[in-house]
C-alpha cells in the first residue's frame, strides 16, 4: 500500500465523519433519539481513530535510533490496535447501554425530520467516504478477495477505514430503521433496538479489527508469493548452493526484513563468498524493493553428502 493512497482515505473519511458529528449531535438535541446519539458518538469515536491512523503514520516515518534499531515503522500497528479498543470501548459499549436504557425507559421521538434529514446527509457523506476507500484500496488489491484484502494487508490503514466506513454506513441504515419504526408505531422502543443494533455492529467491526491488527502487532512475515520471490532471489545467486532456512519478519508495511542461513561450496574462498551474498542481496531487492534488511549467513554445504553433518 502506497502511504499515499491510505493518507487520502484516512483524510477523506476524517471530514465525512467530523461534519457528520456535528450534523448527528444536532439532530440529538431536536428529536432525543438515542440511535442518533449512538451514532453521534460513533462518528466522534471514528474522526478520533482517523486522527489516530495519521498520528501513527507520522511517528512511524521517524529515523532509527540507537534504542530502535529497526526503526518506528511498526508504530502504525499500534495506532491500528488502539483504534480497535477506541471503536469498542466508546463506539459498541456506550451503544449497548444506550439502547438498553432506551429500551428499559423509551421516549417518544420529538422532531423526527431532523433525524431524517440527518440520517440522508450522513449516508451521503459516509457513500462518498466509503468509495475513496475503495478506489484507493482498488490500487494494491489486486486479484484478492476483499475479505483476502482485509485479512492479509500488511498496510493498516485501508482495512481500517474500510471497515470503519462500512459500519458507519450499516450502523445509519440501522438509526434509520429504528427512528423511522419509532415514529411509525409510536413505540421509542424501536429507537432503543437500532441503537443496540449499532453497538452489536460496533463491537463486531472493533474485534475484527483488534483479531487482524493483533497479528501484525506481534510480528508477520513475507506473504507466500513474496517469500517465494526471495527464494528465488537466493536460489539464483551463483555461490548460494541451497537456501537452509529462512526467516522473514514485516518491520512496517513497507520494510521486511530477511535473514537466511545459505549453503555455499566447501571450496569458494572468503572472497568468492562475499562476493557472492552481496550479489544474492542485490537480486533479492530488485525482486523485492522492501525488503531493506537483509542478513545472510553462509554456511558448507553439508547436504551433499561430502561433509559430515553439522552436530
Amino acid at each position: 500500500m502506497s502511504a499515499g493512497g491510505g493518507t487520502k482515505a484516512i483524510i477523506a473519511a476524517l471530514a465525512a465523519n467530523a461534519a457528520i458529528a456535528v450534523a448527528k449531535f444536532v439532530a440529538f438535541l431536536f428529536t432525543g433519539s438515542s440511535s442518533m446519539l449512538a451514532e453521534s458518538v460513533h462518528s466522534v469515536a471514528d474522526s478520533g481513530n482517523q486522527a489516530l491512523l495519521l498520528v501513527g503514520g507520522r511517528r512511524a516515518a521517524r529515523d532509527r535510533t540507537p534504542a530502535h534499531p529497526f526503526g518506528y515503522g511498526r508504530e502504525r500497528y499500534f495506532y491500528a490496535f488502539v483504534v480497535a479498543v477506541v471503536l469498542f470501548t466508546i463506539g459498541a459499549v456506550f451503544s449497548l447501554y444506550e439502547g438498553y436504557h432506551k429500551i428499559s425507559h423509551p421516549e417518544e421521538i420529538t422532531s423526527p425530520q431532523w433525524a431524517f434529514g440527518v440520517l440522508i446527509f450522513a449516508i451521503i457523506a459516509e457513500t462518498f467516504s466509503f468509495r475513496t476507500a475503495i478506489v484507493e484500496s482498488n490500487h494494491v488489491r489486486g486479484t484478492q478477495s476483499w475479505v483476502s484484502f482485509i485479512r492479509r494487508s500488511k498496510s493498516p490503514e485501508l482495512p481500517v477505514v474500510l471497515l470503519e466506513d462500512l459500519g458507519a454506513l450499516l450502523g445509519l441504515i440501522f438509526a434509520l430503521f429504528g427512528v423511522a419504526m419509532a415514529v411509525i408505531t409510536g413505540d421509542g422502543t424501536w429507537d432503543g433496538i437500532g441503537t443496540l443494533m449499532i453497538g452489536v455492529l460496533l463491537a463486531i467491526i472493533a474485534v475484527i479489527l483488534a483479531l487482524e491488527t493483533k497479528s501484525l502487532l506481534i510480528g508477520e512475515g513475507a506473504g507466500p508469493e513474496m517469500e517465494q520471490q526471495i527464494r528465488a532471489a537466493l536460489e539464483s545467486a551463483p555461490e548460494v548452493t541451497r537456501i537452509i532456512h529462512m526467516r522473514t519478519l514485516h518491520l512496517g508495511p513497507e520494510e521486511l526484513l530477511v535473514a537466511a542461513k545459505i549453503a555455499v561450496d566447501h571450496d569458494d574462498t572468503a572472497a568468492e563468498v562475499a562476493r557472492g551474498i552481496d550479489e544474492a542481496e542485490q537480486r533479492i531487492r530488485a525482486q523485492v524493493p522492501i525488503a531493506r534488511v537483509i542478513y545472510l549467513e553462509p554456511d558448507l554445504d553439508r547436504a551433499n553428502g561430502k561433509l559430515p553433518a553439522a552436530e
